[in-house]
């Protein structure tokens, strides 16, 4: 077991590795908060009777890299020409390699982590890394007839790691019978060693067709944030391409985007789950280096040379800390440069240009309060729903709403819950990365048992929320939309009025969520689905203080913004029950 086998150990990699997880652990090295928490596995790890510690693997391919893979462009920070210099694997790159290839399932021949995920900023030499890696993995896993696989989204970031090996192995090809295709129709190097085995590395579009007739062992996934909508898909036909070998590897590499919604961003906070041991995931390997955030998502200062460091894990080998913070600076007073500075260097999320709203203004908010469904149910609130429901078999979403005097604040509390037909919801996950089974799993969706959009699960829910004790005034709904979903709501015995969508009416709503945020006044009960719907939200400003918004174009999908739009709805109705809104009475001929 990994106590006896750690006896066994001799390698310096394994030293170099623990020596950096532990400086980690310790403080001795700045680094981030996921860091610490992924350096102390480690460290648990190999204590554990859980895993058989080996080194063989590791020594095979790290000595590999540095022995053979040369560099091939670039200059050191002192301006030394890199070219034709050995690829010397910096610290952290030997922690990576000897925990993916150090532990194996106890009285087996297969290793542990089959997945893994390197979230590291622009310019930390990951091209390289990867290239070398991939190249060592092939030959590592020649017997078993290797095949590899590099993908990126566009085939252009593809051939920046492909044209690195190429440029390596290429002088020596000939001699062993290493046939290399660069062409219009394929970039592949590929060996057939007969007895001693036999390898193939191809480089890809992930945007490519064929995509679900690949079979391979190793994939290395490169910048998935900017695997769009289409991302679960992508990743999930790549891990079943995989399916016929045990020892194998998905390893996916990236630095953070603006998209803080989309697959890489959710991927991360899954990650982030296992790390804090919420969920278990024993053969998902995890490396990330990003800045710290505070509870609103901010990076108080970033040119403290520490916070550039702990996002930067090869400060003073690829590039230098006053570079660093000179990028910062510029950062810091020209804001047309700090949402890039934040994604490749900080390697945190920003929101897209084309988003209205910071979600981690709503996170901070949500986060300053913790009222239960069944507390909330409690408390002596006038409740005020509103729904928006699809045309056919899409999302749809109902939402109440009120206010409650807590701590002399006056917090507006909106619960939500959507909708969806069980029948299109593989399909819909998938095509537009909607997770609307984790929705369902945590109790914020309904899935419908019906091929279209079901009214009257709709309206069970508002019963439902009614029978626990909340009550509801009165339920804004534009009836255009949905008469049979009106008419039920009547029969219910529910107040239900017609609310037109105008975008003057909706404005109100609109700007007083908005004002609610930003004072931190505003609570949705941590529901994900409205948080997704949130940063999906585009505005445009109108006259006298009006908005009109609308969902973020997609690409080649389709967003929602429906969870969010039934909470406006909601405060629309809130707001002109309790008189607090002039402007629509002014818009309607009222005084």
């Amino acid at each position: 077991m990994a106590r006896n086998s750690l006896k066994k150990i001799d390698s310096p990699h394994f030293k170099v590795a623990v020596e950096y997880a532990t400086s980690i652990v310790e403080g001795k090295k700045v680094a981030c908060e996921e860091k610490v928490l992924e350096c102390q596995r480690f460290l648990n790890d190999l204590e554990s009777d859980k895993w058989d510690v080996r080194q063989d693997q590791v020594d095979f391919v790290i000595g590999l890299i540095q022995g053979t893979i040369k560099h091939v462009q670039g200059q050191d920070i002192e301006g030394n020409d890199l070219p034709g210099s050995p690829l010397i694997l910096q610290p952290w790159q030997i922690y990576v390699v000897v925990n993916l290839l150090g532990f194996f399932i106890p009285g087996t021949n297969m290793r542990r982590f089959v997945e893994s995920l390197i979230f590291i900023p622009r310019k930390q030499g990951k091209t390289a890394f990867m290239a070398a890696f991939s190249w060592a993995m092939i030959l590592l896993e020649r017997k078993a007839g290797s095949k590899l696989y590099l993908l990126a989204n566009s085939l252009k970031q593809t051939m920046e790691a492909f044209d690195f090996l190429r440029k390596n192995i290429e002088p020596s090809a000939r001699k062993n019978k290493i046939r290399i295709r660069d062409n219009n129709a394929e970039h592949s190097i590929s060996f057939d060693w007969k007895a001693n085995g036999s390898g193939y590395l191809q480089a890809l579009a992930a945007d490519e067709n064929r995509l679900d007739s690949l079979n391979c062992n190793l994939l290395i996934l490169d910048e998935l944030h900017s695997w769009k909508r289409a991302g679960a898909k992508k990743y999930s036909l790549m891990k079943n391409a995989q399916k016929a070998y045990r020892n194998k590897l998905l390893l996916g590499i990236s630095t953070a985007g603006d998209i803080p919604n989309g697959f890489l961003a959710q991927r991360l906070e899954y990650c982030k789950k296992v790390l804090n041991g919420t969920v278990i995931d024993d053969s998902y390997f995890i490396f990330i280096c990003k800045a710290n955030q505070d509870e609103k998502g901010e990076i108080p200062d970033y040119t403290d040379p520490g916070i550039l460091e702990m996002a930067n894990p090869s400060v003073g080998v690829t590039v230098t800390l006053e570079e660093l913070i000179k990028d910062a600076e510029q950062a810091m007073n020209d804001p047309q440069l700090r949402g890039e500075f934040f994604n490749k260097t900080l390697n945190v999320f920003t929101n897209s240009m084309k988003a209205y709203f910071d979600i981690n203004e709503f996170i901070y908010s949500d986060n300053q309060y913790n009222w239960s469904i069944e507390e909330l149910a409690k408390l002596p609130i006038s409740w005020y729903g509103g729904a928006d429901l699809s045309k056919m078999h899409d999302l749809t979403a109902g939402a109440i709403y009120g206010t409650y005097n807590f701590k002399g604040k006056e917090v507006d509390i909106v619960i939500t819950q959507a909708f969806f037909p069980i029948v299109n919801a593989t399909k819909k996950a998938e095509e537009d990365n909607i997770p609307v089974f984790g929705w369902k799993q945590d109790g914020w969706l309904t899935m419908s048992n019906t091929p279209t959009t079901s009214y009257d699960d709709i309206v069970n829910w508002f019963v439902l929320m009614k029978s626990k004790g909340f009550k509801i005034k009165k339920v804004g709904f534009d009836k255009k939309f949905g008469k049979e979903f009106f008419l039920k709501m009547k029969k219910a015995k529910f107040r239900i009025v017609d609310q037109p969508q105008y975008f003057w009416r909706k404005s109100e709503g609109f700007r007083h969520i908005e004002r609610k945020v930003k004072n931190a006044e505003f609570y949705y009960v941590g529901n994900e689905s409205f948080e997704y719907c949130v940063q999906n939200v585009r505005a445009i400003e109108k006259t006298d203080d009006m908005i009109q918004y609308e969902k973020v174009d997609g690409d080649g999908s389709v967003n929602r913004i429906d969870v969010f739009d039934a909470g406006v709805f909601a405060c629309c109705q809130m707001l002109e029950d309790t008189g607090i809104s002039q402007a629509a009475k002014s818009w309607l001929g009222g005084g």
